[in-house]
């Protein structure tokens, strides 16, 4: 049985409010993460819009994608939970923005499963909506940028909107949880960071 997904509306992929100037951000930090790799083949969960897939292809990198939607024309149609794919098929699978559509119960199996499709790396993002406490970016001749970025949770349940289950930051979720459900999948945590320019989603580099 398939877990069970957020409801997807393909149209918002490709309106103004869902290609804000944070998004822009995010797909290019998920294509340097996955580029950092030196990962040749790709299985990409939940490819939205497209624009990573094809700025990774026209890169030589071989990407594979991985969708519920048919609408949205992926390579296969399929749940993140049940992949039809061997043991081993990619140097890297991705689901970027993909797993808060699921209950985090499942958080932990469908690592699993990506887990055993990847030869190696697995990389995932969530959406962190922690509060910005403190940002301080410092410029010194002759030294790189020192960058001091300090957040703090928000005391506020998450309600289920149509599209998240659960959120980072929001109550009983946090940064903790999250990388204590990573270790029930027995995938190592090779890092974990947001970025000060999209503070929005996290990241994780995980490695079997």
């Amino acid at each position: 049985m398939s877990t069970p997904n957020a409801q997807v509306n393909k149209e918002h992929y490709f309106d103004e409010k869902y290609n804000h100037k944070a998004r822009w951000m995010s797909f290019f930090y998920q294509i340097k993460t996955l580029q950092k790799t030196g990962a040749q083949t790709v299985l990409e969960i939940g490819p939205g819009n497209g624009r990573v897939t094809t700025i990774l292809r026209e890169g030589g990198i071989k990407v594979t994608t991985v969708d519920i939607d048919k609408e949205l024309k992926p390579d296969y149609v399929a749940s993140v939970d049940e992949l039809p794919f061997k043991d081993s098929t990619f140097d890297a699978v991705c689901a970027f923005e993909v797993l808060e559509h699921m209950p985090f119960e499942c958080f932990a199996s469908n690592l699993k499963e990506l887990s055993r499709v990847s030869k190696k790396y697995v990389m995932i993002s969530l959406p962190d909506k922690r509060r910005i406490l403190l940002h301080v970016l410092l410029k010194i001749p002759f030294i790189n940028y020192i960058n001091i970025f300090i957040r703090i949770p928000l005391f506020k349940k998450h309600v289920f909107d149509g599209q998240h289950y659960w959120e980072i930051g929001k109550k009983g979720y946090s940064v903790a949880r999250v990388k204590e459900a990573i270790g029930e999948s027995r995938l190592k945590i090779v890092d974990s960071f947001v970025h000060f320019d999209a503070p929005s989603n996290h990241y994780f580099i995980l490695e079997k």
